[in-house]
């Protein structure tokens, strides 16, 4: 098949977070099954200031109409493999920025243009590099006016671009609102302008035109996909979904497991596997020196994430007495809300010898707090799948997650198979975190009980070629 991904984030080229990851595996295993995969791509300054864009070519230049103006473009192509290609879509104007989608605490003002230019961008690229794609597979609000403006362009020139398209849903909490004056940039007929199309009470939702569009919607689990069914979950769009339930399936991510492998993991300080786990307890005193925190022989409790309410941060702020009374650690990477990160340094303040928190992204220190953590706490109030629930199974830091969304696909918990079981799991409640908290306590002390949970969470296959699988079967029969 040639099928052809877009997205706004792309692992190594750039990331905010697990859509990254995602894109990058899912892209990889379906090369590496023997199909044609490109991934088209917003140029961003990390982009255009990185090695590998050297080797990028020229390939084409936009013209592309939004509202009464003509905006050019650029299309470089960079080979990934044998069977897969980067296309990077340049308007220095539009991505060309120090931030992804905005300053800290504020998105762009024009987002609406930025993103819905890079839509037109994806279709008239598969046009003028004449792709005729099995599949277009198109990720999040950023590019899901994409599989629309695939048809239109379809009907007016009269060619085939895809024979089918995707969207997936990796968040519905982020759904591309604007003004419904942004409505103009799209150069749609009227028509779509309209609770059947793109209206979203009087405003614009990109996200909805995605559902509405596609021919498949995806989302990252399967509970996920039954959780946005509902008004708890859905987001206001739970009426929308509805009318398309037959069309919505979850397949729940996998991981990168060559780069998330323990056993040969450069940004360690030692390798271990499930087999050998003794350089995990030079990962731990190594996490701990990194964050100035002091040794202990209780637990040590990581949390990598963006600082917002969606990840629990209101949970675990009720909960620092945990950390402080029980002599543990507790070490948090991420930023975001500055709400949060006040609250948080006020926490480090008081107790600089419990609970250290590293305010920045940082790739090779996610990887250092899942190996140095006997914990990974990851508190959701609503989790569509999650990847670092995973990667801390693989790296034998026994997880403790709110039972929703993915987190309740990819966790099995030990309450409820012992034999098995590789995790705690809560109800995303003041309560429900305290009995987790205390029952990872109990488990810590019984070293027997918990290096059972970590060889079971470390023997898990939660590579990306199962979950490939599933959607090169889905594409397959939808073709």
């Amino acid at each position: 098949m040639k099928i052809v991904h877009a997205a706004s984030e792309l692992f190594p080229f750039v990331k905010t977070g697990g859509l990254a990851d995602v894109c990058a595996a899912l892209s990889k295993s379906l090369a590496e099954f023997g199909h044609d995969v490109s991934f088209i791509l917003p140029g961003y300054r990390q982009i255009l200031e990185s090695a590998a864009f050297k080797k990028a070519k020229l390939k084409l230049v936009l013209q592309l109409e939004m509202d009464q103006d003509f905006l050019r473009g650029e299309v470089y192509s960079l080979p990934l493999s044998k069977r897969q290609t980067l296309y990077i879509i340049r308007r220095d104007e539009f991505f060309d920025r120090s931030f992804l989608y905005g300053q800290p605490g504020r998105d762009y003002d024009d987002n609406d243009r930025r993103y819905i230019y890079f839509c037109k961008a994806i279709v008239e690229t598969m046009h003028l590099l004449d792709i005729k794609a099995d599949i277009l597979h198109c990720h999040d609000w950023q590019t899901a006016l994409a599989p629309l403006f695939l048809r239109i362009e379809e009907q007016d020139s009269t060619t085939s671009l895809a024979l089918k398209t995707f969207f997936s849903i990796h968040n519905l909490a982020f759904q591309g609102l604007f003004p419904s004056r942004s409505f103009r940039f799209t150069n749609l007929p009227e028509e779509f302008n309209a609770v059947d199309g793109l209206e979203f009470y009087e405003q614009i939702s990109m996200i909805k035109g995605g559902i509405f569009f596609a021919d498949k919607i995806m989302t990252v689990s399967p509970n996920y996909a039954r959780e946005i069914l509902t008004p708890d979950f859905g987001c206001g769009l739970d009426g929308v979904l509805a009318v398309r339930e037959e069309d919505l399936i979850g397949v729940a991510n996998g991981i990168d497991t060559d780069v998330w492998d323990p056993s040969s993991d450069d940004a360690l300080p030692a390798y271990y596997s499930v087999d050998k786990l003794d350089g995990k307890s030079a990962c731990r005193s190594l996490l701990l020196d990194e964050v100035k925190l002091p040794p202990t022989d209780k637990p040590v409790y990581g949390m990598i994430c963006r600082l917002t309410e969606q990840k629990g941060l209101d949970l675990v702020l009720r909960s620092m007495n945990f950390f402080v009374k029980n002599n543990c650690r507790l070490i948090i990477l991420g930023m975001g809300d500055q709400n949060y990160e006040r609250a948080l340094k006020r926490w480090v303040k008081a107790h600089p010898q419990h609970i250290a928190v590293a305010m920045k992204l940082d790739e090779s220190m996610s990887h250092l707090v899942e190996a140095g953590s006997d914990f990974y706490l990851m508190p959701s109030i609503f989790e569509p799948c999650g990847l670092n629930q995973m990667y801390s199974q693989r790296y034998g830091a026994v997880p403790i997650v709110s039972n929703v969304g993915g987190l309740k696909d990819t966790v099995l918990s030990i309450s409820d198979d012992p034999e098995k079981g590789a995790g705690i799991s809560f109800e995303p409640t003041d309560e429900g975190l305290k009995v987790a908290l205390e029952e990872s306590l109990k488990l810590f002390k019984n070293k027997q009980a918990y290096s059972k949970a970590q060889q079971n969470g470390m023997a898990r296959d939660f590579s990306w070629k199962k979950a490939a699988r599933q959607y090169e079967e889905l594409y397959l029969t939808s073709i």
